[in-house]
């Protein structure tokens, strides 16, 4: 078993005590509730600047431990200063020591202050009761990741994502993913640089996958982006975003590091 599937399965158990039918009217409900940050794609659809989607993470099966304790808050605070384009917020516990409640606390530090910076639940999604969980909270956007699920299960997260009013990023890794994501009609696909088979990384993925996306999708590349020059080779190859979480993470001075990526 490689590793995206050992975490799928663990996710697919871990969800068994909470899952439940999920009605459209749900949804919606929560749509209409919840509003005052702006769409996730409008926040990446800047043509004239590379935009930036500022991670929150504590650890990951690739890099171990990259900023054990830190607090959920303090570094949304961070990314807010530095005008971060959109936040993504990892809410997996097992595997990146992330929760669902470090998602609320950033939705409503980023609401006191008056900030419209929209989140991404950046988890393994597989069912209703995610999304459910994810538009409570006040994400704008969900993770899809084709290469986990099913056609039928990406439909229906796909629905779920319509009726409560959230984007959703589909994230691929090769040509057959690409293929498979297009069918859904994607406004965001996100290119990742790495294998989650042995979590390996490469920007030539990006390379080579942003340039066969069509034009009309907001395209983002994520995964192994620690400079600027890694930053320009995503930017030259075609991408409107850069997702980057364990280089702003580790890093001593992240808003001069998110300041030389938005000048590209």
């Amino acid at each position: 078993m490689d590793k995206l599937e050992e975490i799928m399965a663990s996710k697919r158990k871990s969800l068994e005590h909470i899952a439940r039918p999920i009605k459209s009217k749900e949804l919606e409900a929560l749509a209409r509730s919840k509003s005052p940050s702006i769409p996730f794609i409008d926040a990446l659809a800047s043509p004239d600047r590379l935009s930036v989607i500022a991670e929150i993470k504590r650890k990951s099966p690739s890099a171990g431990d990259i900023a054990e304790g830190m607090d959920a808050v303090e570094q949304a605070r961070i990314y807010n200063n530095a005008e971060a384009d959109a936040l993504s917020v990892l809410t997996d516990t097992d595997y990146f020591s992330g929760s669902l409640n470090d998602l609320w606390d950033v939705v409503d530090f980023l609401h006191e202050h008056e900030r419209t910076t929209p989140c991404l639940r950046k988890d393994f999604m597989i069912h209703p009761i995610q999304v459910l969980e994810a538009a409570e909270a006040g994400a704008k956007c969900i993770l899809i990741i084709v290469r986990a699920l099913s056609s039928d299960e990406i439909k229906i997260l796909q629905e779920a994502a319509f009726y409560a009013n959230l984007d959703v990023l589909y994230e691929i890794h090769n040509e057959k993913e690409l293929e498979k994501a297009l069918h859904f009609n994607p406004k965001i696909v996100g290119v990742n640089n790495r294998d989650l088979r042995q979590f390996t990384t490469d920007l030539a993925i990006s390379e080579n996958l942003i340039p066969k996306i069509p034009e009309g999708i907001i395209k983002v590349s994520e995964s192994g982006i620690f400079d600027i020059e890694d930053a320009m080779r995503a930017r030259n190859c075609g991408a409107d975003a850069i997702l980057v979480g364990e280089a702003l993470m580790r890093s001593e001075d992240p808003d001069s590091l998110i300041e030389e990526f938005h000048s590209l």
